[in-house]
């Protein structure tokens, strides 16, 4: 006869089984899921590039690499290609994409963002005319966020090799001394915040395809987060790690997080920001929005002690609005991301293989 103490070592077991899985790759061709951001996308770095370039380093990654000059002075370095189709949605461009995506990620990294480099891949028979759009997007985009764009390069290849246009851009912050964050700084009792509604960029792309005759007020959330992120700092330096989620959205993010510290992120589902309008989409769509792109929102953990400053800053700026807190970090169970549902039960938010909304970035 099975015991309650025997259904709860099975549960238990189940959940340490879980808790030790790691995406591992077993394909042998690439699929969209490798370039998703989900689970595919992490088994592909972590047994191809991760195994070539840094053989044995579990350091876990982050948004840009912080590099120490000789001088003692340090830099934050990162660099992101840009595949979005359409190339013009509402809200943006893979121009605003391609410079807003870097400065964010030297952002969150805690540093300031300085300089770009652009390079571009254009396919045979690109009208001139949206390629001068799509640059002048970039110039306005860079003027905002404070960056210059110093450096790049062109090539062109044949007629449909190319699907239009590819961007990469790469750059380089300046990290203030003393400023730390990373998952090694987090602890239980942290809370995290976001910056503002989630699934706006992903949503606003796929309707910008027109393959699915909705008729949708959404327009992608893409901006820089510069003086967002700096005006958080100023107010919360206690702040402990920090990300923008892109792809995969908020739940891959927090997977990422979670699995880093060996924590639980605890979320609380009434307290997630999103539109009426993107909860209708995703509601049509079949897509949780906690999986979906943002281009233009921050997750934070701060120390529970500074988080009203936190958001009372983060509301300051006009991206910022919006922030809310919508969990914390709990020791158990470890590294997994539970959501505490409407109906007053929980969930296991685990990360997705691929991503329901390819080339969204």
């Amino acid at each position: 006869m099975t015991t309650p103490g025997d259904r709860e070592a099975e549960v238990l077991e189940r959940i340490e089984a879980f808790r030790r899985r790691r995406p591992r790759l077993i394909d042998d061709m690439i699929t969209m899921a490798h370039g998703a951001g989900g689970k595919a996308s992490a088994a592909l770095v972590d047994a191809v590039f991760v195994e070539a370039f840094a053989p044995g380093d579990r350091t876990p990654l982050a948004d840009a690499a912080t590099l120490t000059l000789p001088t003692g002075e340090r830099l934050a370095f990162t660099t992101d290609s840009f595949v979005v189709q359409p190339r013009q949605f509402p809200g943006g461009s893979i121009g605003h994409l391609a410079v807003h995506g870097t400065v964010n990620d030297l952002a969150v990294s805690g540093a300031k963002p300085v300089w770009l480099s652009a390079g571009f891949v254009i396919e045979e028979g690109f009208p001139v005319a949206e390629l001068r759009e799509i640059v002048a997007d970039m110039a306005e985009a860079a003027a905002a966020a404070g960056v210059v764009i110093v450096t790049g390069d062109t090539k062109v290849v044949g007629k449909g090799a190319a699907d239009g246009l590819y961007i990469t851009t790469a750059g380089i912050g300046i990290v203030p001394a003393g400023r730390h964050l990373g998952p090694e700084y987090v602890q239980p009792g942290d809370v995290v915040l976001l910056s503002g509604n989630m699934a706006d960029h992903g949503m606003a792309v796929m309707l910008a395809r027109g393959d699915l005759m909705l008729d949708a007020d959404i327009r992608s959330d893409t901006a820089p987060l510069g003086e967002l992120v700096a005006a958080l700092l100023d107010a919360a330096p206690s702040t402990r790690w920090m990300r923008d989620p892109t792809r995969g959205g908020v739940a891959t993010v927090c997977n990422e997080l979670a699995r880093d510290t060996n924590l639980a992120v605890v979320l609380d589902e009434s307290l997630l920001p999103i539109a009426p309008a993107v909860v209708g989409a995703c509601d049509l769509l079949g897509i949780d929005p906690l999986y979906v792109a943002n281009e233009g929102k921050v997750l934070v953990v701060v120390a529970p002690e500074q988080a009203d400053a936190a958001l009372e800053a983060m509301r300051s700026n006009p991206l910022g609005a919006d922030a809310t807190r919508i969990g914390e970090i709990m020791a158990e169970p470890q590294a997994i991301v539970v959501l505490l549902t409407s109906f007053g039960g929980t969930r296991i938010v685990d990360m997705l293989v691929g991503d329901p909304l390819p080339r969204i970035c």
